[in-house]
């Protein structure tokens, strides 16, 4: 178990965080991976939850960003109480969610979260690759890191909000007309994150528009 110490902790949307530690020595994992971290304070000990890395690995310092609930009464509204110098104890890597080729990427609010560091190391290392984000939301105060995806991404971030109407973006859910209407290549790899439901719905489309069991990776 190594202990991570808050360097940096703000708010990058209405109920997102984004939290910087230290990073221990000889500790790697690849992109779009996780692990489990605990509040090193009294009675928050035994609490662990599942955390995405959203630093790359050659970074020198650990990033998460985390969707709070303040009404859960529970972990991530304990993270809003934190500051810098609090710590984490952190436990092993884990994660099927990580790059096996080029592909569309398709994430319903938090559940992006497992995508950041894979698109952050596709927007450095990927320079050929044609990948896209499909971003699934409420409202668009619910989109997350909205200007840094849009710059790795350009054309290719396309964001659906299911209960506000903007010029700006589509209107709707995540069916398989949207789906045919933005996606060419059913050869290509499909990651998909986000609520049960969603994702049971997402792989259910793209299976019934022609996509293989072997491209689709979602969380075991």
């Amino acid at each position: 178990m190594n202990t991570l110490q808050i360097k940096d902790i703000e708010k990058i949307t209405h109920n997102v965080l984004r939290i910087r530690t230290n990073k221990p020595s000889g500790l790697d994992f690849k992109p779009g991976q996780a692990t489990e971290l605990f509040i090193n304070k009294e009675g928050w000990k035994e609490e662990g939850r599942p955390f995405t890395f959203t630093s790359l690995p050659a970074n020198s310092n650990l990033e998460f960003v985390i969707k709070t609930y303040p009404d859960h009464n529970g972990v991530t509204e304990k993270l809003l109480d934190l500051k810098v110098g609090d710590e984490f104890l952190q436990n092993e890597v884990f994660g099927n969610i990580y790059f096996r080729g080029e592909g569309t990427f398709i994430a319903g609010g938090a559940g992006l979260t497992p995508l950041i560091a894979i698109l952050k190391d596709r927007n450095q290392n990927g320079k050929n690759e044609d990948n896209k984000l499909i971003f699934a939301n409420k409202t668009k105060a619910d989109i997350i890191m909205e200007d840094e995806l849009n710059e790795m991404l350009g054309k290719g971030f396309i964001n659906i909000l299911s209960e506000e109407d903007t010029d700006e973006y589509a209107h709707g859910h995540i069916d398989k007309d949207f789906l045919k209407n933005h996606i060419l290549n059913l050869q290509q790899k499909f990651y998909i994150c986000g609520p049960e439901p969603m994702i049971e719905s997402v792989v259910k489309n793209l299976k019934d528009i022609g996509v293989d069991d072997e491209n689709i990776i979602v969380e075991e």
